[in-house]
């Protein structure tokens, strides 16, 4: 565990909302706006209406395939020239690898040994070529600068980007455009891409809407650096939910410490629990990493955890949940 000291704003950023609906623009005619559906037994259980945003069934599995889009569309033709080069544990690296084909461009994608299986065979499968690494942000973080140092291909951060926080904002923003009268948004939280984007997307659109991240007991980086007000990392973590062993940046820390309503922790008990749920309510299948959204409404409590007011006509809470993938080792879930 380590600390930053490092006094941060949400002005690190210059994510805005004209800046998300550029991205939205240029991102459209690639993705699929994907389906908001509903459970009524799952309804029943959390004592709130639900709606869940699908990024499972999302090009290339996860909604990952929106900041890789955007940030890779928005590079000039110098910049691009000599490929793209991340770091990621499974879907971001198919996303950029996607988004490299759509481009033209080579994609080198660095991956700790231990990513799931599936996912490498994602990022291969659109072209990207894979370079292993220790199971360690650092040494994820190190090799990918010694690439692009080595190539000079340009950089696509997993998540400290504002054209990536960028792109994965539209998908708060469709869900907003749909419903506009939700109650709280719910999405994982790792690095905090997805989390800072729901937050500036939603929060664009209905200054009063709430955004909780949910994070696993065994990677609390985020919640523990929101409760310190230090930026806190973790260097390696062994949660089921994979796509979530990353830190928060110094963006996306200051971008949370405005914006965010809270961070919720997750047993992984309760996140292979809320797996299986929605496999067999709603018939989906959700990576753990994107369970664990819906994971604490589940509780006996249900959204009583969330600490919300009532709304205004008397009618249960509206919720959003945003399924963030699919990409599932169904093996890993036994």
């Amino acid at each position: 565990m380590a600390s930053s000291k490092q006094t941060t704003s949400h002005k690190l950023t210059s994510v805005d909302a004209r800046a998300i609906a550029e991205a939205h623009n240029r991102i459209q005619p690639h993705i699929h706006r994907t389906p908001i559906l509903t459970s009524q037994s799952l309804n029943t259980i959390a004592g709130a209406q639900l709606f869940f945003k699908c990024e499972n069934l999302q090009k290339t599995g996860s909604f990952k395939i929106r900041g890789a889009s955007n940030a890779i569309l928005s590079l000039t033709d110098r910049e691009a020239a000599n490929g793209v080069v991340t770091h990621s544990s499974g879907n971001h690296g198919a996303a950029v690898a996607c988004a490299a084909s759509w481009r033209g461009i080579p994609a080198r994608i660095v991956m700790p040994h231990n990513a799931p299986a599936v996912k490498c065979r994602a990022v291969e499968s659109y072209g990207g070529e894979i370079l292993f690494c220790e199971a360690k942000v650092s040494s994820r973080m190190a090799m990918a600068a010694r690439i692009q140092a080595e190539t000079g291909a340009a950089m696509i951060h997993p998540y400290d980007d504002d054209r990536i926080i960028a792109g994965q904002a539209t998908a708060a923003k469709e869900f907003l455009e749909e419903i506009s009268d939700l109650d709280a948004l719910l999405t994982p939280v790792s690095g905090g891409g997805l989390l800072s984007g729901t937050c500036l997307g939603a929060k664009s659109l209905r200054e009063d809407v709430h955004v909780f991240g949910c994070e696993p007991e065994r990677a609390d980086d985020a919640y523990r650096s929101l409760k310190t007000g230090e930026l806190q990392t973790m260097e390696s973590s062994d949660t089921i939910a994979d796509g979530l062993r990353a830190s928060l940046s110094q963006r996306t820390f200051a971008i949370l410490r405005t914006l965010v309503d809270g961070i919720v922790l997750v047993t992984e008990e309760e996140i292979i629990s809320a797996a299986r749920l929605v496999a067999e309510r709603m018939k989906l299948i959700v990576e753990p990493s994107s369970s664990i959204a819906i994971a604490p409404l589940l509780r006996p409590k249900g959204v009583g955890v969330l600490n919300l007011p009532a709304r205004k006509d008397g009618k249960p809470l509206k919720i959003g949940i945003i399924f963030s993938g699919g990409n599932v080792d169904l093996a890993g879930l036994r």
